[in-house]
């Protein structure tokens, strides 16, 4: 994907994409905000039976013409649920106020809030289930970005530049701002915490993962997280940022297969910049898509096998994995070739668009 089309989808309207969004509740047990909205209903229905009892001279039992308590408890929900039998009634003016801009109100909001109540218990977690149905439909072999500062968004934008596809990216992020940049990009985000096991395991779907780039933005976290990880999958490929440099042993004993360390790699480039004017700018050509030469590790095609690395022209062979050893090209003896299973990290021209 060229720098072209992915800044032409950035510019894409936010009801392009925004099915490719799933919103993860902060809480996964509705029994709490059912429990706090019927304490609301609770608290109003007290309220306005304390109102009505001080002020039951206002109302007339055409019954026996006694109100009693049980006779305001009785009139209190009647009205608030717009039955209105009509056996008790405000005779004053000021309980006929009361039930105006008191009790009406209310009754409206009660409603409200019973009706918010089913749709988040029903509607929501029905439209939940279905999307996120959908996006476990395409989750296989992809990869997870826990994390999307500026770290992760640089890596989701040159996973989509080198030909990753959009529905093989999945980004879990705690900040809604974060999950929408995410999802301009037209991949599938989640908002959570990625140190959730459950979220790991039976959202994003971590065991048929290809890998996972952890970039919360703090090695502490990032340490949860990959602890997270390597408890509900040991084979899948982790690769981390890690702030301090200190923490590089750490995250790989915690079984990370790479950490990077973009303070340290930055403090690299800023030296060489000072005595070598160019070299940093091909360096960045060389890392990413939108260059003119590409770096790219892939595995011995089988008409390379049994060549030497001058027969690869026109790209360069900078190094070899053998079997657990590295190897560069002018540690290969006249006589020694490439074999099957090597792998080989090259150096080639990108392709025209």
């Amino acid at each position: 994907m060229t720098q072209e089309r992915l800044q032409s989808r950035q510019a894409e309207p936010l009801s392009m994409s925004w099915r490719r969004i799933v919103f993860m509740p902060e809480d996964l047990n509705p029994r709490r905000t059912l429990m706090i909205r019927m304490l609301l209903v609770v608290i109003l229905l007290v309220s306005l039976l304390g109102i009505l009892w001080v002020d039951r001279e206002g109302l007339n039992d055409q019954s026996d013409g006694d109100v009693s308590f049980v006779d305001v408890a009785y009139f209190t929900m009647v009205t608030i649920t717009t039955v209105g039998y009509g056996d008790i009634v405000p005779v004053t003016p000021r309980a006929r106020l009361i039930d105006a801009l008191v009790i009406t109100p209310v009754r409206i909001f009660i409603w409200i809030l019973f009706l918010g109540t089913a749709y988040q218990l029903a509607l929501r977690q029905f439209s939940e289930g279905f999307r996120m149905a959908k996006l476990h439909a395409n989750l296989d072999q992809h990869i997870i970005v826990c994390g999307y500062g500026h770290t992760g968004n640089a890596a989701v934008k040159e996973l989509l530049a080198k030909g990753t596809p959009e529905s093989q990216i999945l980004v879990i992020d705690p900040q809604d701002d974060r999950v929408r940049a995410a999802m301009e990009l037209g991949v599938a985000a989640l908002r959570g915490d990625a140190t959730q096991e459950g979220l790991l395991k039976d959202v994003a779907l971590v065991r048929k993962a290809q890998a996972v780039i952890i970039s919360a933005g703090r090695d502490d976290a990032n340490a949860l997280i990959l602890l997270t990880v390597r408890h509900l999958t040991p084979t899948c490929r982790v690769i981390m940022s890690a702030k301090e440099q200190e923490n590089v042993k750490l995250f790989r004993q915690g079984g990370a297969q790479r950490i990077i360390s973009p303070a340290t790699y930055g403090g690299y480039l800023l030296a060489a910049a000072v005595n070598q004017r160019h070299m940093t700018q091909y360096m960045e050509d060389l890392l990413t898509a939108g260059g003119q030469v590409n770096l790219v590790e892939e595995a011995i095609q089988d008409e390379d096998v049994g060549k030497t690395p001058a027969d690869l022209k026109p790209d360069v062979l900078l190094c070899v994995f053998r079997q657990g050893s590295t190897y560069s090209p002018w540690e290969f003896k006249e006589h020694e070739y490439l074999e099957k299973g090597d792998v080989l990290l090259l150096l080639k021209q990108a392709p025209i668009p």
